[in-house]
């Protein structure tokens, strides 16, 4: 039976969502994530040893952030799926099998370079998929419910971790999270991709970087784009690596903690599937947003309470929701011809705004309590919310 023209699109549409989202719940099912903090801290290391251990992480993705967009763009962009989740599967299996800073610093050097092989491409592949099949405005509902895959993988490996924690330790988790990465790579394969990389060697690749590096220089609405991205997701991104110890300090058993940490994500999930109908949201809505949750991260912080988590959780569904519109802005506004190496850039400037944030989180929690920090750090998202409203009064003035 021959297939009609609007069934042809349809079906692509479903393998791709369906690829997506199963490569996205896997992606973050890593029962390492609530407890590694506590992995790091129980092995002996100081909070400036693991602050320096995610700026490690961090500094990793901004060496090779840009450089692998380029790639992405001068090669295939599933292939860099498929090879990110093998190298992170490494990193975990070396931190349970020889606990030490040296380890966790290895551990996090292959996690970065997974990271920055797949930023980019990822959001890269699906934007020209949904693009060729004629599906592109469905790009924000699409990614919104893979960042809610995403946080379900989440909050399912912190209701596991639990249980599995307190029957194996830490090496019952590492084994998980290692078999959770050895599926993200299978199902990294399943990725359809029509698009013909150009030609693959050197000249492509620098091509590639040059020609999207000089679109950022000559259209603002480009710059402004991707300036708002690390605006937005650099420091709750930071933030969320010292959850588990905001969790902690508030006096709960340390079993309990992963179970406030699915509390936190629960917040998360329910900002991803707001996506689609927060797309409407004009410049005033975003800086209303940003400063709502920064208001609920800053007040849920101080409280030091359960309920004081909740309004974490919530905040940070706030800012994951304004994460993925920032992210929605950016698509719209590029060249398919290095989409990949644009979106890298902007992921270059998160991550090097959260290697700040790690720096800032150190200094001041060398004298103040993580709940306090919690609470400073918000005030960068007042200010982001301040800078966009005013962008929109000097916009519409005539």
């Amino acid at each position: 039976m021959t297939l009609s023209p609007a069934r042809v699109p349809a079906t692509g549409v479903r393998r791709l969502t369906a690829t997506l989202y199963g490569y996205s719940f896997l992606d973050d099912f890593v029962l390492l994530y609530p407890v590694y903090a506590l992995l790091f801290a129980d092995t002996g290391l100081s909070l400036w040893q693991i602050s320096s251990l995610f700026a490690l992480w961090s500094i990793t993705g901004v060496v090779l952030e840009v450089p692998s967009g380029a790639w992405a763009d001068a090669v295939s962009r599933r292939r860099l799926l498929w090879i990110g989740p093998l190298l992170t599967a490494v990193g975990f299996a070396v931190w349970v099998v020889v606990p030490s800073y040296g380890a966790f610093a290895a551990g996090f050097v292959l996690w970065g370079a997974a990271g920055a092989l797949g930023s980019g491409a990822l959001e890269a592949l699906v934007y020209d998929e949904l693009d060729r099949l004629g599906a592109a405005d469905r790009y924000a509902r699409v990614m919104g419910r893979a960042r809610a895959a995403r946080l379900v993988g989440t909050a399912v490996s912190a209701g596991v971790a639990g249980p599995v924690f307190a029957q194996g330790g830490y090496p019952a988790v590492g084994v998980a999270s290692v078999l959770a990465c050895l599926l993200t790579a299978l199902a990294a394969t399943r990725f359809p991709e029509h698009r013909m990389p150009p030609r693959t060697g050197h000249d492509s690749w620098a091509t590639t970087l040059r020609t999207g590096l000089a679109e950022v220089r000559r259209d603002r609405s480009v710059r402004g784009a991707l300036l708002l991205i690390p605006a937005v997701a650099a420091v709750w991104g930071a933030l969320d690596e010292y959850t588990p110890l905001l969790v902690r300090e508030i006096g709960v058993a340390e079993a309990t903690v992963p179970y406030l940490i699915l509390l936190i994500w629960a917040g998360v999930t329910v900002g991803s599937l707001l996506t689609g109908p927060a797309e409407r949201l004009g410049t005033a809505g975003l800086a209303t947003l940003l400063a709502g949750a920064a208001l609920a991260l800053a007040l849920g912080a101080a409280a030091r309470s359960v309920a004081g988590i909740a309004l974490v959780g919530l905040a940070f569904g706030g800012f994951q929701l304004a994460e993925v519109l920032a992210d929605v802005r950016l698509q719209h506004r590029i060249d398919e011809s290095h989409r990949a190496t644009l979106t890298s850039v902007a992921s270059l400037g998160t991550e090097l705004a959260t290697v700040a944030t790690f720096g800032a989180y150190a200094l001041l929690g060398a004298d103040a309590a993580h709940s306090t920090v919690f609470a400073v750090l918000a005030v960068p998202y007042l200010v982001t919310a301040l800078a966009l409203a005013r962008n929109r009064a000097a916009t519409a003035r005539p």
